[in-house]
């Protein structure tokens, strides 16, 4: 017996003596950053403070900036987690930033929280079977109208997988589709797809949002729905999006993929114009993207892959004259039960358009492949270590009305010399396919084109940054009267100006849902309110 409560009672002295040193060596870095009865929630044992796990959440795809790293990493559990830890920094006497990190593909650090704590919204998900429960497809509607309950930490490619078993897809997507659902939500979510089902946040039907205050709210457009309209495209400024239901529709199998090669812009634009105007019955195309070709970037581009060598020696000659050309891209989905109507609706969807003739390039893949094209060309940059370097990215919306003002003073003049890799793309999108009530800031015409700079660069990155912010200039001078897509601004004078006649809304719906100004410090929106 002696020998027993001696074992016994060095088990309690080694297990009081490990929990100390685990508390002191939790508390004694941040205690003057964090509250220390964060220490007594349930959700201590999943909050990390090791230099190796905050400094890595304190960096983003852009590897531009290099915030404060956060004081703290929440690997949440279940959303009562990402609840819990919101409420305490809200009823703190010294409340604390918080913001929710998913694949960390901001450029300007917009999701990283200096001297806080990152919500690893990926912990959500982690486990197979996790991450099966946290993607929910209807798919025996009456009523023919298909959705998934899927959880904000989600990643659009494991949507598409899980929707695709029971033939149904997401209806809008991204080029890319290594992004959370929340994190697209949270900004727009647009790809060559918007001019006939908008962009992703118009194919939402409900969400889970936890608020600032760190109460969780179901809204949709008839419950909450100020909530709803105000976090969809609101940059994360109300609450973290854990739940979003999205619009499916049937899958389709195949896609035929085309590029249309253009020398005069005038019939670029025109033709894009057209065709995003032909509704969904006048059999046009389901995707629509165009990019710019110089010589430089048909050698550093990875979207050039797409031709074979000898179509590459072509477009090199058109380069060598006319300096810069442009490609429209389209995609054409079908299944075997369409298959026989396919070449006879592209012919006739191309027929009167004005591409440079014989430079009509094809392929036929699946679904899929088309979809995850975007992930080739990552494994690609990847392997010539070209992936993890610095992304002075540069996304506008630009009136139509100003679309020439801006390719004779953007593209053919400050971008003369791009020889940076990385594509630019430019497309028409429609006014009338953006819900007005939500928060992204769009220009103020019936027609507007998304320009995306998505230049990379392996060193003097700060070079293509300058000639960024040369581009705003240019624009600002001539009032093009553009918006930027996944903004970034240093003042609320900009904020204020970006949003317009939005930014009392967006105001009143910050002191209702974050009155602290808790949530996604690093868009630099609010420091306080």
């Amino acid at each position: 017996m002696p020998g027993t409560m001696s074992s016994v009672f060095f088990f309690v002295v080694v297990f009081v003596i490990s929990r100390i040193i685990s508390v002191i060596g939790q508390v004694r870095p941040w205690s003057a950053l964090l509250p220390t009865h964060l220490l007594d929630l349930d959700i201590a044992s999943r909050l990390h403070f090791d230099p190796l796990t905050t400094i890595a959440v304190s960096t983003d795809f852009g590897n531009m900036v290099k915030p404060a790293p956060a004081a703290a990493v929440l690997f949440p559990s279940s959303v009562d987690d990402i609840a819990a830890l919101i409420k305490t920094s809200y009823l703190s006497a010294n409340p604390f930033p918080i913001a929710a990190r998913g694949h960390g593909h901001s450029i300007h650090g917009q999701a990283t929280a200096p001297k806080g704590v990152v919500i690893n919204m990926h912990s959500l998900g982690d486990g197979v079977c996790k991450k099966k429960a946290r993607i929910n497809v209807s798919s025996s509607s009456t009523s023919g109208v298909f959705f998934a309950d899927v959880g904000g930490e989600q990643l659009w490619i494991d949507v598409l997988e899980a929707t695709l078993e029971h033939g149904l897809t997401p209806r809008s997507w991204t080029d890319y589709l290594y992004l959370t659902v929340g994190g697209t939500l949270s900004n727009g979510g647009i790809s060559g797809q918007v001019h006939r089902h908008g962009p992703q946040i118009a194919n939402v039907y409900e969400m889970d949002v936890v608020t600032g205050k760190g109460e969780v709210v179901t809204c949709s457009r008839e419950l909450n729905s100020d909530l709803f309209h105000a976090a969809l495209g609101g940059l994360g400024q109300f609450g973290v999006i854990t739940r979003a239901r999205i619009a499916l529709e049937r899958a389709p199998q195949r896609a035929r993929w085309i590029r249309l090669l253009y020398d005069d812009f005038s019939a670029f634009t025109r033709d894009q114009e057209r065709l995003i105007s032909m509704e969904e019955g006048d059999k046009g195309f389901d995707y629509l993207e165009g990019s710019l070709i110089s010589d430089e970037s048909l050698l550093n581009n990875w979207r050039s892959s797409f031709f074979s060598e000898a179509d590459g020696a072509r477009i090199r000659s058109l380069t060598t004259t006319h300096g810069l050309i442009y490609c429209l891209e389209l995609s054409k989905y079908y299944d075997k039960t369409t298959a026989h109507t396919l070449d006879q609706e592209i012919s006739s969807a191309l027929a009167g358009l004005s591409f440079i003739p014989g430079l009509v390039f094809s392929n036929d893949v699946t679904y899929v492949e088309f979809l995850n094209r975007v992930h080739r060309g990552e494994l690609k940059l990847r392997d010539q270590g070209l992936w993890d370097v610095p992304h002075p990215w540069l996304n506008l919306f630009v009136p139509k009305s100003r679309i020439h003002d801006f390719d004779a003073g953007v593209f053919r003049r400050i971008l003369r010399q791009n020889s940076s890799t990385g594509p630019i793309l430019i497309y028409p999108m429609k006014k009338t396919k953006w819900d007005a009530q939500m928060s992204t800031a769009v220009p103020d015409e019936e027609f507007f084109y998304s320009i995306g700079l998505l230049r990379s660069a392996t060193d003097a990155w700060e070079y293509l940054e300058n000639q960024n912010k040369e581009i705003l200039r240019f624009c600002e001078k001539s009032c093009i009267g553009f918006k930027q897509y996944l903004p970034h601004y240093e003042t609320r004078a900009d904020w204020e100006k970006h949003f317009g006649p939005k930014w009392e809304k967006f105001l009143a719906m910050k002191t209702k849902y974050d009155p602290e100004a808790i949530l996604s410090p690093g868009q630099k929106i609010f420091t306080s309110l």
